[in-house]
């Protein structure tokens, strides 16, 4: 099979392995920050993050006086992550425990449950002290809550891209209440802090409360017992996707597979989602019969016979998920067909190959669809994830070059880096022998800062400004809509400044809104396509010019159009994918990197290895991101 790129991995087994306490490496890295009143853990599927929580939770409700745990789910399937768990028998101090009436992930009312928080919140019962309930209840119950009932509260939020900075966002709210305004400690948890496919998170002062630990994708399918490599493939097709199936089947029929089917208001969709569960039925082989879990089973032309999950069809879906939830053996199931379901915190380990079909705009979705295939599993020693997608109306080499930085934005998301726009400093030109330095560009009639939060914010927030319009949902009808650019300009763009700093008055807002349109008109200055959804999204990625990678190999056919490959990426280059980050982290002074070079030697002297990036001294994390700049400075040199 062809990949647009894959990924090799160490076997070192140190993200599975455990501690005298029974923690794994990213859960031990957390725990060592366990008095931090605001923690953000950013880590991807299947590190331990529930676990970690859990360490850290029964830390504060036993050694740092706090009172009671609210654990916040996005989805009541995800729930079942924080049960009950014998930690004691691993080498941890206590049991993690939660009854059954404080496990608002069950069945149940909305009323009932949001009754059942109120009174944990209310229970003067110490044992009453670990509750777990949906983020839609945390928000509902928090509408009956002064803030202050999170006092000596412990707040944990579960895949915490979810929260938004948006005023309409009611969890964002939330989140924000508890930070100013009470003494709750807060920990979030995510797989998908990214920037650009959302409003920004959190506001700045509210983010900078939070310490951070991020244990990366690299880190850790490094250190994994079984799963060697990750492959990815894009391929593109014309007409109907359900014509172009049968040659994608001989690549997952064998294989534990989940398959994501189009939106029904996606391009893409034929508009009747049942009717296209039933061809890929009909595709994979001959339907036998319907079990009493829902499980469908078909007979294939070999003869193989297939258990099936349909998560599209709503009729009989509660009695499958529940089977979905029970599953522990590998012949329990051989496919799922989903369209926004078994993502987000869906666990089923022996999954091995994901074959989404139609555009995805969010990176979040993409880097979440991923993670249901690269847990470890004795199953499988490879991982593949198969984008299907409607050949766009472009150039050859424009479709080259948008999935090559597409590419080099999930490389960089697998990192844990944040992904955003290219950024350019913009001055106003009043005179003609001005020239412009590395990113500057001089422009006739821009308005020129009035006062320094407009100068602050062109300065250092013109990035996430430009993530939170390309974002907001009013623009981008627009601009499917093809609405007149004035529009946008003047009456959109705006608005979208405004939300984000009401304290702005009109004329800070106008000299915003010149340098950002001006940002934007640049970044899409070679874009003439406005309709075409892949190089849009290739256009929204931060730093991606900064590596200077070219990821694809050839263009092969594939059905009607063709496949686009990339060169093999193994683990030696995915992590100096991470140094070339790093290089840009910590500005350096040519005089600082004189002085520390001598200090990196000797370090290396004593230790027999190079600084590290995670490492507990300062100096040494100093040592290491010197390194990285002298790394980039020699690589710079060497190409002239």
């Amino acid at each position: 099979m062809s990949k647009v790129f894959e990924v090799s991995y160490g076997q070192k087994k140190t993200s599975v392995n455990t501690n005298e306490l029974g923690m794994r490496e990213m859960q031990a890295r957390v725990y060592e920050k366990r008095a931090s009143r605001h923690l953000l853990v950013k880590a991807p599927p299947a590190s331990g993050k529930s676990r970690a929580l859990m360490f850290i939770a029964l830390d504060k409700l036993k050694n740092q006086g706090l009172k009671k745990a609210i654990i916040a789910v996005p989805e009541r399937s995800i729930g079942k992550s924080f049960r009950s768990t014998k930690l004691s028998q691993y080498g941890y101090y206590w049991d993690w425990v939660v009854k059954e009436e404080n496990n608002l992930t069950t069945a149940g009312t909305a009323r009932s449950k949001v009754t059942a928080f109120v009174n944990f919140m209310d229970s003067e019962d110490s044992t009453d002290d670990v509750l777990i309930c949906t983020h839609a209840t945390l928000r509902f119950a928090s509408e009956q809550l002064d803030v202050s009932s999170f006092d000596g509260c412990l707040l944990a939020i579960d895949e915490f891209h979810h929260v938004s900075q948006d005023d309409n966002s009611v969890l964002g709210n939330v989140l924000r209440e508890v930070l100013q305004k009470s003494t709750a400690h807060v920990f979030a948890m995510t797989g998908s802090y990214f920037r650009g496919d959302s409003i920004p998170i959190l506001e700045p002062a509210d983010e900078a409360r939070f310490n951070r630990v991020t244990y990366t994708y690299y880190e850790q399918l490094e250190g994994y017992q079984y799963l060697k490599s990750f492959g990815m493939t894009y391929k593109f097709y014309r007409g109907r996707y359900l014509d172009a199936l049968p040659d994608l089947v001989a690549d997952f029929i064998d294989k534990k597979t989940i398959i994501h089917i189009p939106n029904v208001n996606s391009g893409e969709s034929t508009k009747d989602k049942y009717g296209e569960v039933d061809e890929i039925l009909d595709l994979l082989g001959d339907y036998l019969r319907k079990d009493e879990h829902g499980i469908i089973h078909l007979r294939t032309s070999t003869g193989k016979i297939l258990k099936i999950a349909d998560l599209v069809t709503e009729e009989g879906r509660d009695i499958v998920a529940s089977y979905l939830d029970s599953m522990t053996e590998l012949d329990d199931l051989d496919m799922i067909i989903a369209l926004g379901m078994a993502k987000e915190g869906f666990d089923w380990p022996f999954a091995e190959y994901a074959l989404t079909i139609g555009y995805r705009s969010s990176l979040t979705e993409i880097v979440q669809i991923i993670g249901r295939v690269t847990r470890d599993s004795s199953n499988k020693t490879e991982a593949i994830f198969t984008n299907l997608i409607a050949e766009p109306d472009a150039e050859d080499s424009e479709v080259q070059y948008s999935v090559n930085n597409i590419m080099k934005a999930i490389t960089a998301s697998l990192l844990m880096e944040n992904v955003l726009s290219p950024s350019f400093t913009f001055k106003t030109k009043d005179r003609k022998d001005q020239k412009a330095k590395g990113a500057e560009i001089f422009i006739k009639g821009l308005a020129k800062p009035s006062t320094p939060q407009v100068e602050q914010i062109i300065q250092q927030d013109l990035i996430e400004l430009k993530a939170s319009t390309l974002q907001d949902e009013v623009v981008q009808a627009a601009i499917a809509a093809g609405a007149d650019s004035k529009v946008i300009n003047k009456q959109l763009i705006p608005r979208v400044i405004a939300t984000q700093y009401p304290q702005l008055t009109q004329t800070e807002v106008e000299e915003i809104r010149q340098h950002l349109v001006a940002d934007l008109n640049l970044s899409n200055a070679t874009r003439d396509k406005e309709n075409n959804q892949l190089l849009k999204m290739a256009d929204k990625f931060v730093n991606i010019d900064e590596l200077d990678i070219d990821l694809i190999d050839k263009v092969n056919p594939f059905q009607r159009a063709y496949e686009v490959l990339s060169r093999g990426v193994d683990s030696r280059t995915l992590s100096l994918i991470a140094r070339v980050f790093d290089s840009k982290k910590v500005e350096f002074t040519e005089d600082e990197l004189r002085m520390l070079y001598p200090k990196i030697k000797a370090f290396q002297a004593k230790h027999g290895r190079s600084p590290q990036r995670n490492a507990k001294a300062i100096d040494e994390q100093r040592l290491y991101f010197a390194l990285a700049k002298l790394e980039q400075l020699r690589q710079e040199r060497r190409n002239g």
